[in-house]
């Protein structure tokens, strides 16, 4: 029989449309089972600095629709040595908090491994990121929305690129995964996508837009992941210019961090609802340092050491499908 009487959640990292739904969850789940519920502000460094507050089911109304998150979110430097972690856990002693849903992605997690094993806390991680690149997770939070962000984007920069026969270079969030640009590429009728998992010489892109594009198009959209080796679209559109004596008429569009707010959307807010449930009870069947996720649409455990050394990669045959929808 669990002795969890209290749960203390957090989100920490970059945030995610549809955190806000997660934390509502949590928040209901816990005080349907009898449990008092705490929510931790600003992440981990809120935890070492105690903002810490009782929450009530009123304090998650009316948030399931908001992007960001209401608890707020920062990095910690303070959490990654011991005196930050001691503190941070004789907060949780003086408020009686028993265990912990972090909500994040793998740098959370691994804080919350450490903190879990040092100070036998019970923590469940819920996956937050628009990155998509945890393991063992078919779709993190957050992940849909953002790629709808970008293809309404994307959808109207073609339209101007169409209007005066430009190349647009767009460069979308993805440092060290390429799920964003791959998937939006394919979306958005890409003549070429740039991802750090895949290596594309500067010459063979040339080659591809004299081959592809300048012969059959006017205008046109290359999707580039922010981590991609050719150094950002930026670099990369100085590049094309040099090498092709103004034969296109380049343009460049970052879409920076517009790409983690908005009004998450169904899919988000019904995974978030889903695995903040799951998380609170899988704290009550004594499950400790794992990440609640959903696989194959079944909801799955996976522990945090397996999530933090492995990641997802992409599907090679998604760039087949990309090759092939651009002849």
């Amino acid at each position: 029989m669990t002795k969890i009487k209290s749960i203390g959640v957090l989100t920490s990292g970059g945030d995610a449309p549809g955190m806000n739904a997660a934390i509502r969850a949590v928040v209901r789940t816990a005080i349907f089972n009898n449990l008092k519920v705490y929510g931790i502000y600003s992440g981990y460094e809120g935890l070492i600095d105690a903002k810490i507050k009782e929450m009530t089911t009123k304090d998650v109304s009316n948030i399931i629709q908001r992007g960001g998150t209401i608890l707020g979110s920062a990095r910690s430097d303070r959490f990654r040595t011991e005196d930050g972690r001691k503190q941070a856990y004789d907060n949780l002693k003086d408020y009686k908090i028993d265990a912990m849903v972090v909500i994040g992605g793998d740098g959370t997690f691994t804080g919350a491994g450490i903190f879990s094993k040092e100070f036998d806390i019970p923590t469940v991680g819920i996956p937050g990121t628009i990155d998509n690149d945890l393991f063992g997770t078919d779709h993190t939070i957050g992940y849909d929305t953002a790629l709808n962000t970008v293809v309404e984007a994307v959808d109207r920069i073609k339209d101007t690129a169409s209007s005066h026969g430009r190349l647009f270079l767009v460069e979308v969030m993805g440092r060290n995964a390429g799920f964003i640009a791959l998937t939006c590429g394919i979306a958005c009728g890409a003549e070429a996508i740039l991802i750090p998992e895949q290596k594309t010489t500067f010459v063979q892109l040339v080659e591809y837009l004299n081959d592809r594009f300048a012969k059959k198009k006017s205008s046109g959209i290359v999707i580039v992941a922010e981590g991609d080796e050719s150094g950002g679209a930026y670099k990369i559109a100085e590049k094309l210019k040099s090498a092709s004596g103004e034969q296109f008429d380049i343009r460049v569009s970052v879409l920076g961090h517009l790409q983690r707010g908005g009004s998450p959307s169904a899919f988000d807010r019904f995974l978030a609802s889903r695995l903040g449930v799951e998380a609170v009870e899988a704290l009550l069947e004594n499950q400790r340092s794992i990440m609640v996720g959903m696989a194959n649409q079944q909801i799955v455990h996976v522990s945090f050491s397996k999530t933090i050394k492995l990641h997802n990669m992409v599907d090679p045959k998604l760039m087949q499908v990309a090759d092939i929808l651009n002849i």
